[in-house]
């Protein structure tokens, strides 16, 4: 108790009333009562680089990260010698807090303060490529926090000693407490509990039956209904659709009204129905609207799982979970071309359509294991007890003031990222002007057109035709058209795993160019190789190399633009627009297909390789970089925004041996002072 008290107390001044006031904390700090310490503020020349040692840090893995800073910082740690030898061993340590420009003030140790800034700063949105953003903010804080440790130690020694830290001992200091706030906080990014995988994994069944989805149509199409007309069977392709961009306005709703729980439950009875239909379908016009409604499903999909999973997992994990539902998705459609071996026969299609069905009952059995958003309950109710107990599940928690500090977190993040309330009635006069802001900003107008110019050319590249169609394309091709469309559907998850790690290395727009470039190259080879100069292996090999070239471009990137282009308030009328267009191409391609490919024969392809080239030509001359900033830059970010607070006891090697202390001691310490100011 002692502690909080000397955390708390200062000198009350005449005239003071017994209130805290901005003044009583100045003349504590972790190294005892004795030393004056106002606290340290960051500034552009106190807070000017980040440590050598963690620019290393940051360009290995996480796993060998993660085993670096074992062997580099546990021999320190166990044995006290991190601070040494410049005499800080024993100390009276007290809590961390900041001191705000507006007098308030806040109790979090380092790594709390670090994930906060996490938490704001990383969209509540489990997408492909976020970990490269999340680990530059992790890598920029530690050094921020780090320099701020230094800072007050400095001050320290030339209160006590008269001499101030050497350069030496100040990057040797640094560079230990930087690796040592990093290992804090990357611990989120290699930790889950049983709860949250059992939610991502139920969550994710439904990427899994959208990928299997779009592909189920190809190997069945000779015994559906025999003797159906192109016309007929190429709208039962493109069904799916109509019922997307209608799904993907309605999750937004469903999400709102119904919790994002229930939204998921709503869409998996969707695909239940759907695949019921599509299976006992009479006629092919029924099939036509059981893939409407399965569609509607698979646009819900779309919106609702990487919502559900960034407000589930901490920041350090949305990135990752990002990339595991991306897999799932390939690897339902290759699913799909595997079941065909065995059930596209004349006895077994219906048995290949109710697989749909199958696998969201299986879903339906795991819902007891589907946790709700904490993030939506806090948005009705910040003191939601449900919200708690969920979030206590989530992380593991043992404390209920560990629990506090996470909902903190999640309150603080959604008002930075002005999200505060998804049910609020000015949500959606908010995102309305946003959307006109957009259009009428010139500067945000043409990332928005950029945005719409990789979204449909993303579709009108051609990849659906070949998921859709391939069958029909390969037919002529390859003696077996399915062993083709299989071959394709394993490059894809292949060709998905290598996109993810140069997303990692290369600029955004530079992979743009390489895939378009690298797609038009294959559309070029695949006609002459129709047309008889090249052997049908080569044309069969530029499929396979056109597949691997979207998937490491034109496959991921349009959606990951978004959220790196746009400022928070633009991002979700951005997605909205992007969505809406980006399922609207994708009709026209599985629509308009078949005629082009009957039309044109061995120039099939020649379409897609013009819009190639254009987009290629336009991502040259308009596009901009995206890749995100770097962690020098953050780091300056942090400076600026945090300059009008005053830092107290960042004592990052011992933020570990402190428990938060709860609300109870908090008031008995503040009834302690007044008393003691009283007397």
């Amino acid at each position: 108790m002692s502690e909080y008290i000397a955390l708390l107390s200062g000198k009350k001044k005449d005239g003071d009333n017994g209130s805290l006031s901005r003044r009583s904390f100045g003349s504590f700090s972790r190294f005892g009562p004795d030393v004056e310490s106002s606290g340290v503020k960051p500034s552009g020349d106190s807070i000017s680089n980040i440590p050598m040692v963690l620019e290393d840090w940051h360009r290995r893995s996480m796993s060998s990260q993660a085993d670096a800073a074992g062997k580099t910082l546990t021999p320190q740690h166990k044995k006290g010698q991190s601070t040494g030898q410049l005499g800080l061993t024993q100390r009276n340590r007290a809590r961390s807090f900041v001191e705000n420009i507006d007098g308030t003030m806040v109790s979090m140790t380092p790594v709390e303060m670090g994930r906060h800034e996490l938490y704001e700063e990383v969209p509540f949105l489990a997408m492909s490529g976020l970990q490269r953003k999340e680990h530059s903010l992790s890598v920029a804080f530690s050094s921020y926090a780090a320099q701020l440790d230094t800072l007050e130690t400095d001050e320290y020694m030339a209160a006590t000693t008269g001499k101030h830290l050497n350069p030496e001992e100040k990057e040797k200091r640094l560079s230990h407490m930087s690796l040592l706030l990093l290992d804090e906080l990357e611990v989120d990014a290699i930790t889950v509990t049983t709860p949250l995988i059992f939610a991502v994994l139920i969550a994710s069944l439904l990427m899994f039956n959208m990928g299997y989805n779009i592909s189920v149509m190809n190997a069945p199409e000779p015994f559906v209904f025999p003797g159906h007309s192109t016309s007929s069977w190429s709208m039962a392709v493109a069904a799916f659709c109509i019922g997307g961009p209608l799904g993907a306005v309605l999750a937004g709703q469903w999400a709102d009204q119904r919790g994002r729980r229930g939204a998921l439950m709503i869409t998996t009875w969707l695909f239940i129905f759907g695949g019921l239909v599509q299976a006992l379908a009479p006629s092919l016009n029924i099939v036509i609207v059981a893939r409407a409604i399965i569609g509607v499903a698979s646009g819900a999909s779309t919106v609702l799982v990487p919502i559900y999973l960034g407000e589930l997992a901490p920041p350090n994990l949305r990135g990752v979970l990002g990339t595991m539902t991306q897999f799932v998705l390939v690897i339902g459609i290759l699913v799909a071309d595997l079941v065909g071996f065995v059930l596209a026969n004349p006895t077994g299609w219906r048995y290949m359509f109710f697989l749909t069905s199958a696998m969201a009952l299986f879903q339906l059995l795991l819902t007891p294991f589907l946790l709700e958003s904490p993030r939506w309950l806090l948005g009705r109710n910040a003191k939601s007890s449900k919200a708690r107990f969920i979030i206590k599940k989530l992380r593991g928690f043992r404390y209920d003031e560990e629990v506090e500090t996470e909902v903190e977190h999640f309150l603080g993040a959604s008002k930075s990222q002005s999200m505060q309330n998804d049910s609020d009635s000015n949500a959606n006069s908010g995102e309305k002007s946003a959307m006109l802001e957009m259009f009428q900003d010139e500067k945000v107008r043409l990332l928005v057109i950029s945005t719409l110019v990789m979204h449909a050319a993303s579709q009108f590249s051609g990849i659906n035709a070949v998921f859709y169609y391939s069958g029909l394309f390969f037919d002529g091709v390859i003696e077996n058209p399915l062993v083709g469309t299989t071959l394709m559907g394993g490059i894809n998850v292949l060709a998905t795993y290598v996109a993810l790690l140069l997303m990692d290395k290369c600029g955004r727009r530079t992979l743009i160019m390489w895939s378009s470039a690298g797609m038009f190259v294959s559309c070029i080879v695949i006609v002459v190789s129709l047309k008889g100069y090249f052997s049908n292996m080569v044309a069969l090999s530029a499929v396979a190399s056109y597949v691997c070239f979207f998937e490491i471009g034109l496959g991921p990137i349009p959606w990951l633009i978004v959220a790196e282009m746009f400022e928070g308030k633009y991002v979700a009328p951005a997605m909205s627009i992007a969505c809406q267009l980006n399922w609207a191409c994708n009709f026209f391609v599985g629509l308009f297909f078949p005629y082009i490919n009957k039309s044109l024969g061995a120039y099939s392809f020649g379409p897609f390789a013009i819009v190639l080239l254009l987009t290629f030509l336009f991502a040259w001359i308009y596009l901009p970089e995206t890749q995100g900033t770097t962690p020098a830059e953050l780091q300056a970010e942090l400076v600026k925004k945090n300059a009008g607070r005053s830092y107290h006891n960042m004592d990052i090697e011992g933020m570990a041996s402190h428990v938060p202390p709860t609300q109870d001691e908090w008031e008995e310490a503040l009834a302690m002072l007044k008393q003691q100011g009283d007397g």
